[in-house]
């Protein structure tokens, strides 16, 4: 199959906006070619207001369809699977996954997130162009989540949220909820450079079956036609 017939999957770190995850980008590009899928990651930009980092995807979008991709996918971590999420309400990939994600900006538990994309006062408009639950029509792609109910740091009413606006809008969607496990997971893989890879043993171990979302995730890829 040629470069331009296979699915292409663009990573997107997590980070806060403010920083950009490495353990969030090229491990996860690495697993997806695994999987038979092509794969990068965007550095978007950080540490800058909207429309910067979608602006930085749309560039990025745009490119791999003017080289010949058909099928586009975006995978997206914490603040990376609020811009995954954001990308795929407004149309410019085929699928999403997202990893526990930022999803709206009308509450404060979006903490950081909305600070750094949208500053400290951020307009009503502004957060409704930003919320992506509440940019979800019947068109929205595909998509897969996972979260954990254990996480502090992107509590619950966020994939949730999501979730209930893709029924709503009959939208094909999974939702996984693992019991265990904090935010910024990964590939939920130990390293002995937790400053690389970002989880030690320890970590690893309390996550419990959340290191099952790549299996799952699989699965899912598998059965929306994504993946042999």
């Amino acid at each position: 199959m040629s470069a331009a017939a296979r699915p292409h999957v663009i990573v997107l770190p997590g980070g806060g906006y403010a920083s950009l995850a490495e353990h969030e980008g090229e491990p996860v590009a690495a697993w997806l070619r695994t999987l038979g899928l092509d794969a990068s990651v965007l550095a978007y930009p950080v540490g800058t207001r909207h429309p910067g980092p979608i602006d930085a995807f749309r560039m990025r979008a745009a490119a791999l369809r003017a080289e010949g991709v058909a099928r586009l996918g975006v995978l997206g971590f914490s603040a990376g699977g609020h811009l995954a999420g954001h990308a795929a309400a407004l149309g410019l990939v085929d699928l999403a996954v997202l990893c526990y994600p930022v999803v709206t900006m009308t509450t404060a538990t979006s903490g950081g997130s909305r600070h750094q994309l949208l500053g400290p006062a951020p307009t009503a408009e502004a957060i409704a162009s930003t919320s992506v639950e509440q940019l979800v029509t019947r068109a929205m792609p595909p998509t897969f989540i996972w979260h954990t109910a254990a996480d502090e740091t992107v509590p619950l009413e966020h994939p949730y949220l999501l979730g209930q606006a893709l029924a709503r809008h009959g939208v094909p969607h999974a939702l996984h909820v693992y019991p265990r496990g904090r935010h910024g997971l990964g590939l939920v893989r130990a390293s002995d450079e937790v400053g690389v890879d970002g989880l030690g043993a320890d970590d690893v171990a309390e996550a419990g079956i959340a290191h099952n979302w790549t299996r799952d995730c699989a699965e899912w890829l598998r059965e929306v036609g994504w993946i042999d």
